[in-house]
C-alpha cells in the first residue's frame, strides 16, 4: 500500500528544483516543483524546508516514586515570539549525529544532559514535528530509572553551550502541567499522554 501511495506521487511531482538559501546551522532550502491536484490540475509551488537531520527523545519515569525527569531551558524561536514561553520545560532529546543509531542517540543525551546512565530504552513512537518546513523525524523514547542510575548533575555539554536545568517531577504534576500550558513543547506531551495511555507510572 505505501509503494503504491508512493509511485502514485511520483507522477504527480515534476520540475524539482531546489536552491540552498542557508548553510549557517542546518540546511534551509527552497523547493520549486509542479504539482498535480486532485482535480487534475497542475500548479507550480515553492516551499521551504529546513533540514536539521533527525532527533531523539526520552521520558524516564520511576513507577514506585510516581515520577519523571524533565528539563528546563531556554529557547530562543520561542523567545523570539512569546518570551514568556522561552523557557521550556522538555522531555531530555538531542540530535542524531553521524552513523548513530536512535537507541545510541538517546542512550548518550541522557547521561549527557540529564546525568542518568541507563542501558536501553523502548522507542515507542515516531513523529515528524513540524512537516509544512521541517524534515526532522523524532524517535521518541521511554526508560524506567532509579536513584541508582544517576552518575552526575547533568545539565549538558558546555561545548555545545548547553544550560539546562533537570527536573524531577511528580507523573501527577505534569499531566496537570500540560492542562495549563506551562508544558507546551510536542514530543513532551506525546510522551506524557504515552505514559498516562498505557498507565506506566
Amino acid at each position: 500500500m505505501k509503494a503504491k501511495h508512493v509511485n502514485n506521487l511520483k507522477n504527480r511531482i515534476k520540475n524539482i528544483n531546489k536552491t540552498i538559501l542557508s548553510e549557517e546551522w542546518a540546511t534551509l532550502k527552497r523547493i520549486d516543483y509542479d504539482f498535480k491536484f486532485e482535480n487534475g490540475a497542475w500548479k507550480h509551488l515553492s516551499r521551504e524546508s529546513y533540514n536539521r537531520g533527525n532527533g531523539a527523545a526520552i521520558l524516564l519515569y520511576n513507577s514506585h516514586k510516581k515520577t519523571v525527569i524533565l528539563t528546563k531551558q531556554f529557547r530562543m524561536p520561542i523567545y523570539e515570539t512569546t518570551p514568556k514561553e522561552s523557557m521550556s520545560i522538555e522531555v531530555c532529546a538531542g540530535a542524531i549525529d553521524n552513523n548513530d543509531n536512535p537507541l545510541e542517540t538517546i542512550i548518550r543525551e541522557t547521561e549527557e544532559k540529564v546525568g542518568y546512565k541507563i542501558k536501553t530504552a523502548k522507542q515507542v513512537l515516531t513523529a515528524y514535528t513540524s512537516p509544512g518546513a521541517m524534515t526532522e523525524k523524532m524517535y521518541l523514547f521511554i526508560a524506567e530509572y532509579s536513584d541508582d542510575n544517576k552518575i552526575n548533575e547533568g545539565g549538558g555539554l558546555e561545548s555545545e553551550n548547553e544550560d539546562i536545568e533537570v527536573l524531577e517531577l511528580p507523573f501527577s504534576q505534569t499531566i496537570e502541567m500540560i492542562k495549563n500550558e506551562e508544558i507546551i513543547d510536542a514530543k513532551t506531551i506525546m510522551l506524557l499522554q504515552y505514559a498516562q495511555i498505557n498507565n506506566l507510572v
